[in-house]
């Protein structure tokens, strides 16, 4: 996996998988234009998947029988697909279920999927679950994610931009404290017609593996009640890829008629499969009033909240990761680290503990524990915080190569890390090119003399800053010094005691030191 490039799409890809073809849809059997290939489309998926999982709260890793569940209702669901569209690419799909709030499940480009046990928490049967399931594998098959590409309707993320937030730190908040996050930044609302049409085609694959398909439109139903008297914001975060409408029930009810009837519910198997989660409902609430309540700057209640979450479920590391976020806002270092390391030792496979970890001990001093707790982070999720962070410590230790190559990947991703970063880079490269960053240019005075205007545009402040003025008909110069500090923005100018045509000098910056 490259480590800087997250969701990138290379020039070579660019060339090889984007070549604009007329081919029918699998599933549809409509002629359509298609814009990324199968196997770009499989590629996709598998460089992303894991880099998606990590940037939405990691594998849900406390009930593994859970997920062993629901991977064998999607391989019954994804062998009923084979007799529905048999004509559909033989795509390596794989699910996950993900440590994640959110009511949501989502597809990539190549069968690569993953449902939230936020939404398993929410749904009734396994009929339910196989709507959802089904609806995903429509998705893949039919290709709308590459069709949304197609598009231009697919973000490309860059480095992921997440972290824990630092409160009263060098770095302020580079992060915020959220236990949870959203949606992948490829994924994008599908359309009307997209939704419609994998609702269908589901409901299909559902029948045919045995599901009582009316569990497609219960499932509807409560995307409808749940969405009821809420702000688009709710929305947007609940069902960022998947708008709930009536429309839909409407449709799935309609379709349901046609299908053979009965077919397996599937109540009591579903609800002993997320036994575990009901138990730990209390938990995950007593988690999101902590959250609350760290961004509210109350962490004595966060502590009392998250102390009511580990006492029902202690494994879980993001409420020990939550923790130490409170005993820093409490300004207890000591306390902090030892709940982060819980955190990483409850679950060793999560960036952000990693993150948390390293970020306290880079500020206590604590250099190479801070370096290999940062790297770690950086395996499992490439981050601007982790390139920012690392790229600082590497300048420490007087190696600029490596921090400039850590400042250049945060640089990359925009936002207050990515200023930050750019900030690093032009400190470090304004006194080697001052005039990439100084713009300089000429002014005649009423006497006729020639004046040298300078223009700080680098961001920083600087000082020392020198101009050359060259006569560009005989090719002599002189070196003039533009006194004081010159804060960013802002114009100085100095006389050169030269009168003459502009039209026949030259002037540029070629010294400046960054205060």
């Amino acid at each position: 996996m490259n480590k800087i490039g997250f969701f990138q799409i290379t020039g070579v890809m660019l060339l090889s998988a984007l070549l604009i073809s007329c081919s029918t849809n699998p599933v549809t059997g409509k002629r359509e234009v298609s814009f990324v290939s199968t196997s770009a489309q499989i590629q996709m998926g598998e460089e992303n998947y894991l880099p998606s999982q990590q940037s939405q709260g990691g594998q849900y890793y406390l009930d593994p029988e859970l997920n062993e569940y629901v991977s064998e209702v999607n391989a019954r669901l994804v062998e009923a697909s084979k007799v529905v569209f048999p004509d559909a690419p033989n795509l390596p799909y794989e699910i996950v279920v993900l440590n994640n709030d959110v009511p949501n499940a989502w597809a990539m480009p190549g069968g690569k999927m993953a449902i939230n046990r936020g939404l398993l928490v929410e749904l009734k049967n396994e009929s339910e679950l196989a709507a959802v399931l089904g609806h995903e594998i429509v998705h893949a098959a039919a290709g709308h994610s590459a069709a949304q590409m197609s598009r231009g309707t697919l973000l490309n993320a860059g480095l992921a931009m997440v972290g824990i937030a630092t409160s009263g730190s060098e770095y302020g908040d580079l992060i915020n404290y959220g236990s949870q996050i959203g949606s992948a930044a490829w994924m994008a609302s599908y359309g009307r017609d997209d939704e419609l049409e994998s609702d269908h085609y589901g409901m299909m694959i559902m029948s045919e593996a045995g599901y009582n398909p009316q569990g497609a439109v219960t499932l509807q139903e409560t995307f409808v009640r749940m969405s009821e008297g809420r702000n688009q914001g709710f929305i947007d975060g609940l069902f960022a890829s998947h708008p709930p409408s009536q429309d839909r029930v409407d449709a799935n009810r309609a379709f349901v008629e046609q299908l053979p009837p009965g077919g397996t519910v599937g109540e009591d198997r579903y609800q002993a499969a997320i036994a575990q989660l009901i138990h730990d409902a209390d938990a995950y609430e007593a988690q999101n009033k902590a959250t609350a309540a760290l961004n509210d700057k109350k962490p004595e209640e966060a502590l009392e909240l998250l102390d009511t979450a580990i006492s029902i479920q202690p494994d879980e590391g993001q409420f020990w990761e939550l923790r130490g976020h409170a005993w820093r806002m409490n300004k207890n270092d000591a306390n902090a680290e030892r709940a982060y390391t819980t955190a990483n030792e409850k679950n060793p496979n999560y960036y952000r503990h990693w993150l948390a970890r390293g970020l306290l001990r880079k500020e206590q001093g604590k250099i190479s524990e801070a370096r290999a707790d940062l790297e770690r982070g950086q395996q499992l999720l490439p981050t601007a915080t982790g390139s920012y962070l690392l790229g600082n410590l590497a300048e420490q230790r007087g190696d600029m190569n490596s921090a400039l190559q850590y400042y250049q990947s945060a640089a990359s991703s925009g936002g207050e890390v990515g200023q930050a970063a750019q900030m690093r880079l032009i400190r470090h490269d304004l006194p080697a090119n001052p005039g990439n960053y100084i713009a300089s240019g000429i002014r005649l005075m009423d006497s006729g003399e020639i004046v040298a205007v300078v223009r700080n545009d680098s961001g920083l402040e600087v000082n020392s800053v020198q101009v050359q003025l060259t006569d560009l008909r005989t090719g002599a110069y002189q070196i003039y010094n533009v006194g004081g500090r010159l804060a960013p923005g802002n114009q100085a100018a100095t006389g050169t005691g030269v009168v003459g045509n502009p039209a026949n000098f030259q002037v540029r910056v070629v010294a400046a030191r960054v205060n």
